[in-house]
């Protein structure tokens, strides 16, 4: 756990930002298989007080102890904390196994411990390697769909813009519940290609939607900027905050796609970039935020054209 603590402080100082990013594979995959294998090692370097199985789990309770104590020293935030969680305990269990298999191989006491002292230092050593190539920048997008009972003329006038959403009918969300603001409305200047939406929520957070696409009652296209002069510092996660170095919305879409005379299917998809040295795991968890975000405001409207908000 003080391992977890120190390579945290490490990375974290604005003075080794050179060299050291949190949001590289270096810290978010390198530190927890580094902390499984110190863990086991040191628990049991003779192999005579666990079985091979507590081993592979001894270092999860290290980790855990290692993320709350960046959530109490508010280092990191719920968010970060909840994402990363699966993916720490996973990689100190491989960090564990090495342990193991390592402890078996090497034939003395001296070659074990120059082992143990490579992989302590191997993060701290390659991330200023890492460093020296940006992080790869990878688009995704997210798709949504709702059916709706009403026509697509009414779907429209809610689409087009949202007054504002009254608490009554606000709910509960994943999302929102691991720090992401709730929407409040969105207003728009100006009719067609070229018009200007505002979408706000919760925290001061403010959406500049540009419209791309204007097909009256059928696509509302637009692209987005995230105004981050006027969000404040305590809306976000530094690390996962919408518009910084890691991750921002580009753009977003709303199509409707009529069933009858008085229903239709509501898609909204939205583009968004990441920028981590683990875009593959990133990119799992802003599906799975984006989609539940997405599904939110897709019932809100369903409620309101259906008369129920």
């Amino acid at each position: 756990m003080l391992y977890g603590i120190f390579a945290r402080l490490v990375f974290g100082l604005s003075t080794t930002q050179a060299w050291f990013h949190i949001m590289s594979f270096t810290f978010i995959l390198g530190v927890p298989v580094s902390l499984g294998f110190i863990v086991v090692w040191f628990a049991d370097p003779r192999r005579q007080r666990y079985s091979w199985l507590m081993k592979l789990f001894l270092p999860w309770s290290a980790a855990v102890i290692f993320l709350v104590a960046c959530l109490v020293i508010a280092w990191e935030g719920l968010i970060c904390v909840v994402l990363w969680l699966p993916l720490a305990l996973v990689l100190s269990s491989v960090g564990a196994g090495l342990a193991m298999i390592l402890q078996l191989l090497l034939p003395t006491d001296r070659s074990k411990n120059l082992c143990v002292a490579i992989v302590a230092c191997a993060p701290f050593f390659s991330a200023p390697i890492e460093s020296l190539h940006a992080s790869p920048r990878q688009l995704r997008t997210v798709r949504t769909d709702i059916v709706i009972d009403a026509s697509a003329e009414k779907v429209w006038e809610q689409i087009r813009s949202v007054p504002r959403i009254q608490p009554r009918e606000q709910s509960w969300s994943m999302s929102h519940a691991l720090g992401f603001p709730l929407p409040v409305e969105a207003t728009i200047e100006g009719q067609g290609v070229g018009a200007v939406r505002h979408a706000r929520f919760e925290g001061g957070v403010l959406f500049i939607e540009t419209i791309t696409e204007w097909q009256a009652p059928r696509k509302l296209a637009f692209s987005i900027v995230a105004d981050t002069a006027r969000i404040p510092p305590t809306t976000f996660d530094e690390h996962v905050t919408i518009g910084g170095d890691y991750f921002d919305v580009l753009r977003g879409a709303y199509e409707i796609e009529p069933l009858g005379p008085e229903r239709v299917r509501l898609h909204l998809s939205s583009v968004q970039r990441l920028s981590t040295g683990f875009n593959f795991y990133a990119g799992l968890w802003t599906e799975w935020l984006m989609g539940d975000l997405q599904r939110y405001i897709l019932r809100i409207i369903r409620s309101r054209c259906e008369g129920r908000g």
